[in-house]
């Protein structure tokens, strides 16, 4: 089988297409044939080894992949040979194959296709566990997303109005704002190229409090020097959802979180999903339920075959996506 690989840490370039064996599965595993990856953040930084994950090199990238099942292990009793199945692998997914223990694998309904449960797993799990579970949003209240065109962004756009929250969508151009606003935000602003002057940053701070009369949750899936501004825009008892750094660790003054009396709150969905089966489980039905009503549905902007992986993980990386990026095998 074929399989793109990282061989040493680097930049997507540096990643190469080979023929490797095909797995054969142990007791409690399964061989997929993976049909589709979506490709998210993650894949680029794990490839540099900067990510807290760090497999051991050969290694494929590609955390989130759908396919279907080619082979069984010994006690495997949720899955048999044909099954469709989706879920969040960590690595190894830009494969032909994929060996995957069969607990980390979700049965793939009959009315989701391949592309779209690949781009469904990760965006929408975080995105639905910050708002749920850590934001506790309510309905009437104000949303901010940042990075509202990528993947997780869009998603939390999506769930946010589902959710009965009024959303503003920011994103680095118009163009990524209309594409929110049509996909269901209410509002939407421009911020400017990181990094932020002093001035930049409070005109940003108070362009969000223009639009929204201060915000009771922001979901931040940027960080960088649009953090503090964001905060400072905050409502009473707040929330401050921490998603990722794209644009770089932001330092927040905690004086802040006095003065509003609100909270930075760390989301990490897969730590979650390992510690609490149960409430992940009840997540996805949940999600479920909001596809097949028509409330949220992943947005694939770009397909790209499996040996143009480096240029899908560049694509994300050099954040040119809007919605997610999907390799198809």
């Amino acid at each position: 089988m074929k399989a793109v690989l990282s061989k040493a840490p680097g930049l997507p370039d540096t990643l190469v297409l080979e023929d490797v064996p095909s797995p054969t599965p142990k007791a409690g595993e399964i061989v997929v044939s993976v049909k589709a990856v979506g490709v998210n953040f993650p894949d680029f930084l794990i490839i540099q080894d900067m990510y807290q994950y760090k497999p051991a090199r050969p290694f494929s990238p590609g955390g989130e992949i759908s396919g279907v099942v080619k082979s069984v292990g010994e006690g495997v009793t949720q899955f048999k040979v044909g099954d469709k199945v989706f879920g969040s692998t960590g690595a190894g997914g830009m494969a032909e194959e994929i060996l995957i223990p069969a607990n980390r694998m979700n049965a793939l309904p009959d009315f989701m296709p391949f592309d779209e449960a690949a781009a469904f797993l990760m965006t929408y799990g975080t995105s639905h566990y910050a708002l749920k579970d850590r934001g506790h949003i309510k309905p009437g209240e104000t949303l901010l997303v940042l990075g509202a065109a990528g993947g997780v962004g869009l998603a939390a756009v999506e769930l946010g109005v589902a959710m009965g929250a009024t959303v503003i969508a920011a994103a680095s151009s118009q163009e990524k704002v209309d594409f929110c606003i049509s996909k269901g935000a209410h509002k939407g602003l421009v911020y400017p190229e990181n990094p932020l002057s002093r001035e930049q940053q409070k005109a940003f701070s108070d362009q969000i409090k223009e639009l929204g009369g201060g915000v009771d949750v922001i979901y931040d899936g940027v960080g960088g020097d649009y953090a503090e501004p964001a905060v400072r825009a905050l409502n009473w008892e707040g929330r401050f959802l921490v998603i990722g750094f794209p644009a770089g660790i932001p330092k927040l003054p905690l004086n802040l979180t006095l003065l509003k009396s609100c909270q930075i709150v760390g989301v990490f969905w897969g730590a979650f999903v390992a510690r609490d089966p149960k409430g992940h489980a009840e997540n996805l039905a949940d999600l479920f339920r909001l596809y097949k009503e028509g409330k949220i549905r992943p947005h694939v902007s770009n397909r790209y075959p499996l040996e143009r992986a480096a240029d899908a993980i560049k694509e994300l990386s050099e954040r040119r996506a809007k919605g997610k990026v999907v390799i198809t095998i």
